[in-house]
């Protein structure tokens, strides 16, 4: 169950991009299962504080302690300042972020823009003997941490195993040890990102900046630090260890995991080089999709799988993402439409108390999206006439489907064509001649004007009321 520090105030910080490239199926996953955490929070009154960090240096290839900075290698090929390369992939970040309805966070803070911070944390670290300078840069000391502390509390690695696995790379001599970690790095003459600090030149370690900006935000105790499953070990394990190392206790309360997008069971991302970009997925322009999706396709196809678990990609699970999606929507839009009865032959309750035990239980998305179609068809079966809501009930029924399809889950109405009104027209007419070809018993006619839709997912019922259409 979930007990704030300070109620009703929430601090939660989350990992951001990099941004050296276009946002891909992944980024998506966190930013979207993070949005749900904070649209909820809000929704039960918490005041909440989110915090999304942009890495804009310090992140070397392979997430290592060596190599060239990721942003800088783009600048480096494009002929370009590194902070063009941030500038231009931060706005397409924050453009393909609006479209998927991603709420913006409170603060935004970058790692370029935290020197001064980070500089201030690797300082308290050496004072407290958890780090040690060689050659200009500094180094987190895990052998001596290990002794105070449990490393590896998060991910459940032993320093025992580190020694094992860890492979020592070129350029690392200067470590203790090789699972040691760069908490401040010289910066050699390539490295066109530099800062002056107390040891050299150079720039800070990648874990260093979540570290420094959560607890400047949020405070040294916060609650939730969210993150993808690929950050848990080293990033987020080195951030305890630094936030242990600095202050004398943990920062975070409760840690937060979305788990991976997979192809073909294989992790999608940028350094497998089997990404799709979400503008590609909103053009269709890549071979392995079949057509564009929409944003908001996109984001209920992420939603159908809990923030925990792997959610593979394939077109055939989009196309019913879509499918799905046009479902609810078109249950919402016939709320404004229900034949109001005296009395309700449902008790209704229950409905909306599963929605929110759903929510509750580690915001449950799938099911909560469950319970909605459990809505859907009782919407379906009151505009056929099997059931009977009163007013009052269908009124609970439209802030229901408002607070959780749209507020919570975020989803939006995308327009057909450009005209919902236009498509409502054009059905009104292929209806009213199907009824005139009934009526001249043409029935022929009727026929094919029902076949014919159906192969567009559009079905025809025909009630004491007159023929009415939904999406299937």
């Amino acid at each position: 169950m979930f007990e704030p520090i300070a109620p009703p105030h929430v601090g939660l910080y989350v990992c951001g991009p990099t941004v050296y490239g276009d946002a891909h199926l992944g980024h998506a996953r966190s930013a979207i299962a993070f949005d749900i955490v904070f649209r909820y929070l809000i929704h039960l009154g918490y005041k909440v504080r989110y915090v999304r960090n942009i890495t804009d240096v310090g992140h070397l290839e392979n997430d290592a302690d060596e190599g060239e900075d990721k942003v800088a290698v783009i600048a480096r090929l494009e002929k370009l300042e590194p902070m063009e390369v941030v500038k231009y992939f931060t706005d397409r970040y924050h453009r393909d972020m609006d479209m998927l309805n991603v709420l913006h966070p409170s603060i935004e803070p970058t790692a370029s823009g935290h020197i001064i911070e980070q500089i201030e944390v690797v300082k308290t670290i050496l004072e407290n003997g958890y780090a040690y300078e060689a050659d200009g840069s500094v180094y987190f000391d895990v052998d001596k941490y290990n002794a105070d502390y449990p490393y590896g509390k998060l991910s459940g690695r032993k320093v025992e195993e580190l020694l094992q696995t860890t492979r020592e790379l070129a350029g690392q001599k200067e470590k203790k040890n090789s699972f040691d970690f760069a908490l401040w790095k010289k910066a050699d003459d390539r490295h066109i990102m530099r800062w002056p600090s107390p040891w050299s030149d150079g720039f800070p370690g990648w874990h260093m900046e979540c570290s420094a900006m959560s607890v400047k935000y949020l405070g040294d105790h916060f609650d939730i630090h969210g993150g993808g499953m690929d950050l848990l070990f080293p990033h987020h394990e080195s951030e305890i260890a630094q936030s242990n190392a600095a202050h004398g206790h943990e920062s975070v309360k409760y840690w937060m995991h979305n788990n991976m997008i997979t192809i073909d069971g294989q992790k999608m991302g940028k350094s497998l080089n089997n990404f799709i970009t979400l503008q590609e997925f909103f053009s269709g322009e890549h071979k392995a999709l079949q057509q564009a999706y929409s944003p908001m396709t996109i984001r209920f196809f992420m939603l159908q799988a809990h923030y925990r678990s792997t959610l593979d990609f394939s077109s055939d699970a989009l196309y019913a993402a879509e499918k799905g999606m046009a479902k609810l929507m078109q249950s919402q839009q016939l709320l404004h439409k229900l034949p109001v009865s005296p009395q309700s032959s449902v008790d209704i309750k229950p409905y909306g108390e599963r929605l929110y035990e759903a929510m509750n239980d580690d915001f449950n998305t799938p099911i909560t999206i469950a319970h909605l179609f459990d809505l859907s068809k009782l919407i379906n079966q009151v505009n056929d006439g099997k059931a009977q809501l009163t007013e009052e009930d269908i009124e609970t029924l439209k802030i229901w489907f408002k607070t959780f399809l749209l507020d919570i889950l975020g989803l939006q109405e995308e327009e057909q064509g450009g005209n919902d009104q236009l498509v409502d027209d054009l059905m009104q007419t292929l209806l009213d001649l199907r009824q005139q070809a009934k009526a001249n018993k043409d029935y022929t006619t009727a026929d094919h004007i029902r076949e014919a839709l159906g192969k567009l997912n559009i079905q025809i019922k025909d009630t004491k009321e007159g023929a009415k259409w939904s999406v299937n």
